[in-house]
């Protein structure tokens, strides 16, 4: 039986690829090949991979709603498999977060980060785990819509693949050691 549920929030296509907005499934890309047990399964409206984390099976969510539709996913595989909400651990980007910044929560608000809002609406609760990475504000402040769809600048590239392989440890950790840990390690 799986026993965490990790999801890592994004949009689907070519289109998003690489965009800050896809910072979750960078990182649940980089947990399926480093993790992962099966291929990749449609399941839920997402795609699915079935891991172990040291000693810890998990499944791996991506929806595939869009961002903002992410709670129709979540909400089904949680239900599937009856888990309480001390089990899953959503992944996101985060404005409001210096780029590279890796941040644990076990309970809170969305903080603006739509994805997120749609899961807490769609689950009738805030306490769950969350992973947030930063993607740092738009320069003029002004687009927010535009500048998370927007892909990462060549020189940004390091401080992205350098939290990517953080939040991949720290998804781990958070498995297999809680989020105590996780928030004491990595924030």
């Amino acid at each position: 039986m799986l026993v965490k549920l990790i999801v890592g929030l994004g949009n689907p296509g070519r289109k998003y690829e690489g965009t800050r907005h896809n910072m979750g499934y960078a990182v649940l890309a980089e947990l399926a090949k480093k993790f992962g047990t099966t291929g990749t399964k449609s399941k839920f409206e997402g795609e699915v991979v079935e891991a172990v984390l040291g000693s810890q099976r998990a499944l791996l969510l991506g929806p595939m709603t869009y961002m903002n539709l992410s709670g129709r996913s979540v909400r089904a595989a949680v239900g599937f498999y009856k888990l309480a909400l001390e089990d899953l651990l959503v992944i996101c980007d985060d404005l409001n977060l210096p780029l590279g910044k890796v941040r644990f929560r076990a309970q809170g608000s969305a903080g603006g980060q739509k994805g997120l809002a749609d899961i807490i609406r769609q689950l009738g609760s805030d306490s769950f785990a969350r992973l947030r990475i930063g993607i740092d504000r738009p320069p003029d402040d002004r687009n927010w819509a535009d500048y998370v769809l927007r892909k990462f600048s060549k020189a940004e590239m390091p401080a992205v693949e350098e939290a990517v392989w953080r939040a991949v440890d720290g998804a781990a950790d958070w498995a297999c050691q809680g989020i105590e840990t996780c928030m004491n390690r990595y924030n």
